[in-house]
């Protein structure tokens, strides 16, 4: 048998997928399944004989055009990724055909009867029939709509967005602001229900040449009703701009900017917990001005630190840095690392050595021969370190092996 399908209400059929028992034989097809399918040869007509057996048990008498295999290559094997799937549809017209149709029909060849012996004399007693359609999908309303109705012997869409027609095709009268398109599934900024607009007004204003008022038409922008405006409920106005045929959100609210209101202004972060419509989708990032580099936090809404500091709002200090106007390296405290060769830890920020030490630890002697030079208590010493080095070597060399 063959599935095919029309896009123009039966006026011209398309073929979509042959069906046989011997793909070779009976439509000179190698063939194929929908699992073999790549992204790039995803519209492919396919013979499959999957379904064709003589002999079949009852749940494989179910006859499928395998359409879930075909997304599957875009979006994933159970569609978990469906912005993908999405976006490819969005952008690739010949794909958004392909899975679009507005009558299908199956023309039934000849029966599936495998190794069975035929009686060519007596061809009426072969027959199969078909017992129920289970079509799924969605009306074709180009994203302008949610429901269709049955109306004078069709389904017509319910159409939004200032759109009208039996699929939502064109704009409404006296919304032709802008040139008509289809929603789309796209994240903003490239993807929107894609409203239309009404024309733009005529305007009043004072001409400065002549003192006096004279009717204009706004060729840059004007103000649009409420309903054409997709501001996500942080502003009621839109301004139309006539070059770029878009329009824009006007004075956005909730600390909320760009064209659809849809980004947060500098110094304010998603709340992630947060619908895009809810009046707290932004929220403060309040920087600790000490501990910040900046008084505004950077697009994942935390700030930005200096040394030493931590945290979301760079409040906190990191291990072995105190909280002094700011974090300072913690060079000492009186627990953990002390000062060597008897200086003094102050403030947790510097030792203070006593002569003639020097360092940041005191570990530094600074000694004069002169005066009988100066014996360190410090491990880091140079000098020490270079006498134990010396004799670790006289011992080893007495013995034979490296003292305990």
């Amino acid at each position: 048998m063959v599935l095919e399908k029309s896009l123009d209400h039966g006026r011209t059929w398309q073929l979509y997928q042959f069906y046989a028992a011997d793909c070779l034989t009976s439509f000179g097809m190698e063939p194929r399944s929908a699992r073999d399918l790549s992204p790039a040869s995803v519209l492919d007509i396919i013979c499959t004989e999957q379904y064709s057996r003589g002999y079949v048990w009852k749940v494989d008498k179910m006859v499928r055009f395998e359409i879930q295999e075909r997304f599957a290559l875009f979006g994933g094997p159970r569609l978990q990724d469906m912005a993908s799937l999405y976006g490819q549809l969005d952008t690739t017209k010949d794909l958004r055909d392909f899975f679009t149709l507005t009558d299908l029909r199956v023309r039934l060849l000849r029966p599936a009867t495998g190794a069975t012996s035929v009686d060519q004399h007596n061809l009426s007693k072969y027959f199969y029939a078909i017992s129920n359609l289970d079509i799924r999908g969605r009306c074709k309303c180009n994203l302008h709509a949610n429901n269709c109705i049955w109306e004078k012997g069709k389904l017509s869409c319910e159409c939004e967005h200032n759109t009208t027609g039996l699929d939502c095709g064109r704009c409404k009268k006296g919304f032709q602001g802008r040139a008509w398109r289809a929603g789309s599934y796209l994240p903003i900024p490239k993807g929107t229900a894609n409203v239309c607009l009404p024309h733009p007004s005529v305007a009043s204003g004072p001409d400065p040449m002549l003192g006096r008022t004279r009717p204009r038409i706004s060729s840059l922008a004007v103000t649009t009703p409420e309903q054409a405006c997709e501001c996500f409920g942080h502003s009621n106005r839109c301004s139309y701009l006539e070059l770029l045929t878009t329009a824009i959100c006007v004075s956005c609210k909730h600390n909320t900017r760009g064209r659809h209101c849809q980004l947060c202004r500098l110094g304010y972060h998603r709340n992630p917990s947060a619908q895009l419509d809810h009046h707290n989708v932004c929220l403060d990032c309040e920087c600790h001005p000490d501990g910040s580099l900046h008084h505004r936090c950077n697009s994942t809404g935390y700030c930005d630190c200096k040394e030493g500091a931590t945290g979301p709002k760079c409040d906190r200090c990191l291990p072995r840095y105190y909280w002094h106007r700011g974090c300072r390296a913690g060079v000492c405290d009186n627990f953990l690392t002390r000062c060597e060769n008897g200086g003094v830890c102050e403030d947790n920020g510097r030792c203070v050595c006593p002569a003639p030490y020097t360092g940041l630890l005191c570990e530094k002697g600074q000694c004069r021969e002169e005066v009988g030079g100066c014996v360190s208590q410090s491990p880091r010493d140079p000098t020490l370190h270079r006498v134990l080095l010396s004799l670790t070597a006289l011992l080893t060399t007495a013995n034979g092996r490296p003292p305990l």
